[in-house]
């Protein structure tokens, strides 16, 4: 079996180690938790209406990138917050919608607090699968495997930190 290519040299993070950033802030984790329910409200009325689901990582980034400016200047690492915790709520809402109708088909017929549960178990799962594997697909597969969702998202942020021309037609782009 024959090893991919690398697409890109070693992984350089965008922001140093030694810097320091504001990074986990409240009002990166309320945007992000807004952005969750909201996102997450119309994954489930669009996932239960036509039978998919639509990725809001990078509308959320876009938003976040613009949100965030309005309220003072932001890191690219706040941004950063906003975005996974607004694409996780969508995440889960998406498990949901494709999970418990499953159920019900079955006659299960949970009782809410099951079905809670399920949810939240679901979850924590899911976070507690991708925290073993996120150094080895973000920092020791860095440039081996193709994430073009990533990809994209990492470039929307980078434009949103840079500022400039670019930033200025991504918050056009996000007016229209």
């Amino acid at each position: 079996m024959a090893t991919a290519a690398p697409l890109k040299p070693a992984f350089k993070p965008f922001v140093p180690a030694e810097e320091s950033r504001p990074e986990l802030t409240v009002r990166a984790l309320l945007l992000g938790a807004v952005f969750g329910v909201l996102f997450g409200a119309v994954t489930v009325y669009v996932g239960l209406r036509a039978g998919l689901t639509v990725a809001a990582s990078i509308p959320i980034s876009v938003l976040s990138i613009s949100i965030l400016r309005a309220f003072g200047r932001a890191s690219i690492l706040e941004n950063n917050i906003v975005q996974t915790t607004g694409n996780a709520g969508q995440s889960i809402a998406s498990g949901v919608i494709f999970t418990l109708p499953a159920l019900y088909i079955l006659k299960l017929d949970p009782h809410p607090a099951q079905t809670i549960f399920i949810c939240v178990a679901g979850g924590c799962l899911g976070v507690l699968f991708l925290i073993p594997l996120r150094r080895y697909f973000v920092r020791d597969m860095h440039g081996t495997l193709p994430y073009p969702e990533a990809t994209a998202i990492t470039e929307v942020l980078v434009t949103g930190e840079k500022g400039g021309s670019q930033a200025k037609l991504l918050l056009q782009a996000t007016a229209i």
